[in-house]
């Protein structure tokens, strides 16, 4: 295997970025752990109102009761697969619908307008007849989380497709390629990186989705846990179990992350 000799100055690059990164990881710890600590003092000595605001070390003897108990595993195992659910349905259909307007311009233009409508429709107003449709249980959430993720689904991916380059597509159409060569071999290539991002945006509207249908419906899930802690004045509750969501959508969108750098090293 041969050896590559790198320059003096690609040395001195590689090592500023590492030192770079370095830098930013560690000035994010910290941030956190000061934030952290100057929340706890200030609840301590009584300056900020721990019953108003909590404070770590009661989010985490929540959390550990939680555990303890086994409720947290039910709550989050209910949340995570409603949330995976629709985060998968969406995300699918929104792309194959996205490619049907790519293919048909005529069916684009029909259905342009209401496409626009019905993503600036505030989608917790369904949510009685969406109960109503599906009753007051998992389907109901699911849906929630569908519909409020299909329509950026369709909207990012359908600019995706239509912002591939017009000199590419009349040149392989001068070659004599079929449109679904075009689609095949240019259009879904070139954007790969759109539907990377979108699957970034959609990580969390899945997680909006969810939580606002839990908030409506249901009897279980990290959505309950708040809707419950706030009806029993349990704000440590609460916190706790904002905290274990927002761990839970930073995981999700990690995978997410991994999931893009393996697409686009396939890709290349």
């Amino acid at each position: 295997m041969k050896e590559i000799n790198l320059s003096k100055e690609r040395l001195l690059y590689l090592k500023k970025r590492r030192i770079g990164l370095f830098l930013v990881h560690f000035t994010r710890i910290l941030t956190l752990v000061l934030f952290i600590g100057l929340w706890e003092f200030l609840a301590r000595v009584e300056y900020i109102d721990s019953f108003l605001f909590s404070m770590p070390s009661k989010i985490i003897s929540t959390i550990k009761n939680l555990t303890v108990t086994g409720e947290l595993w039910l709550h989050v195992g209910t949340t995570l697969y409603e949330t995976l659910l629709g985060f998968i349905i969406a995300t699918a259909g929104g792309t194959i619908i996205a490619l049907i307007l790519w293919w048909s311009e005529f069916l684009r233009k029909v259905t342009e307008p209401f496409i626009v409508v019905l993503n600036s429709l505030p989608k917790i107003a369904l949510g009685p007849i969406i109960i109503v449709w599906f009753g007051a249980g998992t389907k109901s959430i699911v849906f929630m989380a569908i519909i409020i993720t299909i329509i950026v689904t369709v909207i990012t991916m359908q600019n995706g497709f239509l912002a591939t380059e017009k000199n590419k597509i009349l040149l392989l159409k001068s070659l004599g390629a079929s449109k679904f060569e075009i689609l095949t071999k240019l259009v879904l290539p070139s954007s790969l990186p759109t539907f990377t991002s979108c699957l970034k945006i959609n990580v969390g509207m899945a997680w909006i989705g969810s939580i606002m249908g839990e908030y409506l419906v249901s009897k279980q899930g990290i959505g309950y846990l708040i809707v419950y802690g706030g009806q029993v004045f349990r704000l440590d509750l609460v916190m706790a179990s904002t905290v274990i969501l927002c761990l839970l959508a930073a995981f999700m969108y990690g995978a997410v992350a991994i999931i893009e750098k393996l697409l686009l090293k396939w890709q290349n």
